[in-house]
């Protein structure tokens, strides 16, 4: 027999327990790896999370082929809007054309999408007041339309500031849909409609030499 050659050890003494032991063992080891897979955290690779203190939506119907724009101005002056995307800790994060602009790409090819919206986020507590206007840029159905505009502040618990819906029936008509203001902490201390021409402050600028 192979034994007598010594070519391979003998075999210990059979211990149950010892073997009962060992697979308990494996049994634990098991179900520890497997609470460590449901408990991790899964990576999500590409993804930034940015901190924001206050979202501002404009939507419209969706489909819609008319061309609206948000603007939004800050107690300091700056402007952020479709020709300027970042001013201060405000950022232009979609700017919606109507049906000219609005897909998304899927395996190299462009997807038309229904949503109608642009979305500017404010990343940073500068106290004073905020104007968020609307702007008719492109009047292609010759008919009213519909634009809400919402203010959410983010921190520490999603509120609504303001929510208005304003109808839009001329090109190039400018109206205000919200004023706020907040404080050196963030909290906000008051809301109206007072209106207030952003673009004013462009043709000024211009004539000063701005």
């Amino acid at each position: 027999m192979i034994d007598d050659f010594d070519l391979l050890p003998r075999s210990a003494p059979f211990d149950p327990f010892s073997v009962v032991l060992f697979k308990a063992l494996q049994a634990l080891a098991c179900l520890f790896f497997i609470v460590l897979l449901v408990v991790a955290p899964k990576a999500k690779d590409g993804k930034i999370d940015s901190k924001a203190e206050f979202l501002v939506s404009m939507d419209w119907p969706d489909n819609h082929p008319d061309d609206v724009d948000i603007f939004v101005q800050d107690p300091l002056g700056n402007i952020v809007w479709y020709r300027r995307r970042d001013a201060g800790f405000m950022v232009l994060e979609r700017d919606d054309r109507g049906g000219v602009n609005d897909f998304v790409l899927v395996n190299g090819k462009k997807v038309p999408t229904s949503t109608r919206q642009e979305l500017v986020s404010i990343r940073g507590i500068v106290a004073g007041e905020y104007t968020v206007n609307v702007y008719h840029f492109a009047a292609l159905t010759g008919r009213p339309v519909p634009v809400t505009v919402m203010v959410q502040k983010l921190n520490p618990v999603v509120t609504i500031v303001a929510k208005e819906t304003i109808d839009l029936d001329q090109g190039g008509s400018e109206r205000t849909a919200v004023r706020f203001t907040i404080d050196g902490s963030g909290a906000v201390t008051e809301t109206s409609r007072i209106a207030r021409s952003i673009l004013q402050t462009f043709y000024s600028a211009r004539r000063n030499g701005g």
